[in-house]
C-alpha cells in the first residue's frame, strides 16, 4: 500500500481520495478548505497544511485543481512539489488544464527524476463517489505500468493515451465533441417545438436512428455550463496553438460563452437548450 498525498479535495478531489482509503492506501490530503480536510478525516485519512509537506512524505502525489494556474503554482517554485519530492515519487495530476502547461510540468518533473503523469477524468462527482471515472493519462509506459493500479480503484476505464500533455489532448477534444452534440441535440429539439413534433416523439425515433448519440441517451445530469465553457475555450487554445481548423468548436464556445454570460454558470450544461429556445 502507497502513502498518497493528495492535493485538491472538491467535489471530485474528495471521493476519489475517499476511494484510495476504502482501497487501504494511506492518504495525506491538502486543502485551502478546512471542512474537505475535515471530512478526509473523518474518512480515515490525515490532513497536512502544505503540498510541499506532502510531496516530501509520499511515495505518489495526486492532485485535482480547478485550472492550469493552479497546477503550476502547486508543482513548480521551491515550495512546489517538484522540488520538493524525492527521487522516483510518482506524481499524478488528474486535473483539466492546457496541454501547455501539462507538458512544461511534465518536463520539469522529469529533470529532477520523477515520474509524472497528466490523467484529467471524465464521468463528473457520481463517477469519482463510485469509483467509476474514466482516466485519460498521458506519461510514460514506466510512470503508467506503476499508476494503473492505484488509477483502478478510482475509476473504471484507465487509457494510455501516449505521452506527456496527450491525456489533456484525449480530455479537451472529447469534451469539444460533447459541447456540440448538446447544442445540436437541443437545436434539434426546439425545432421540433416549433414545428409542431412531441418531444418524446423525437426522441423514440432519434435515439433509434442516426441522430442517436451519448448527449441524448446517455446523459446525467451534474456537469454545469461554466465547466463546459472552461474545457471548449482549453480546446480552442489548443486549437489556435497547433493551427488546426474547428468552426464547430469556436461556435459551440461562443454560445457557452454567451449562455453563462447570461447568468446561467452554475446550471447544468444540458440546459444550453433553454438558452436556444429564446
Amino acid at each position: 500500500m502507497a502513502r498518497i498525498g493528495f492535493i485538491g479535495l472538491g467535489n471530485m478531489g474528495l471521493p476519489m481520495a475517499q476511494n484510495l482509503l476504502k482501497a487501504g492506501h494511506t492518504v495525506e490530503g491538502v486543502d485551502v478548505s478546512s471542512t474537505a480536510v475535515d471530512k478526509l478525516k473523518a474518512s480515515g485519512g490525515t490532513g497536512v497544511e502544505t503540498a510541499k509537506s506532502a510531496a516530501a512524505r509520499a511515495d505518489v502525489v495526486i492532485t485535482m485543481l480547478p485550472s492550469g494556474k493552479e497546477v503550476r503554482e502547486v508543482y513548480l517554485g521551491s515550495s512546489g512539489i517538484i522540488e520538493n519530492a524525492n527521487a522516483g515519487t510518482l506524481l499524478i495530476d488528474c486535473s483539466t488544464i492546457d496541454v501547455e502547461t501539462a507538458r512544461a510540468v511534465a518536463a520539469a518533473a522529469e529533470k529532477k527524476g520523477l515520474l509524472m503523469l497528466d490523467a484529467p477524468v471524465s464521468g463528473g462527482v457520481g463517477g469519482a463517489t463510485a469509483a467509476t471515472l474514466t482516466f485519460m493519462v498521458g506519461g510514460s509506459a514506466q510512470a503508467f505500468t506503476r499508476a494503473e493500479s492505484i488509477l483502478q480503484k478510482m475509476g473504471k476505464t484507465i487509457v494510455h493515451a501516449g505521452g506527456a500533455g496527450n491525456g489533456q489532448a484525449a480530455k479537451i477534444c472529447n469534451n469539444m465533441i460533447l459541447g456540440v452534440s448538446m447544442i445540436a441535440v437541443s437545436e434539434a429539439f426546439v425545432l421540433a417545438e416549433k414545428l409542431g413534433l412531441d418531444h418524446q416523439k423525437l426522441f423514440d425515433i432519434s435515439s433509434k436512428s442516426s441522430g442517436q448519440c451519448w448527449s441524448m441517451t446517455t446523459y446525467c445530469p451534474g456537469f454545469t455550463a461554466a465547466m463546459m465553457l472552461k474545457d471548449l475555450k482549453l480546446s480552442q487554445d489548443a486549437a489556435k496553438n497547433s493551427g488546426t481548423k474547428t468552426e464547430l468548436g469556436a461556435n459551440a464556445t461562443r454560445i457557452y460563452s454567451q449562455y453563462v454570460a447570461s447568468g446561467e454558470a452554475s446550471r447544468d450544461f444540458s440546459g444550453v437548450i433553454r438558452f436556444i429556445r429564446g
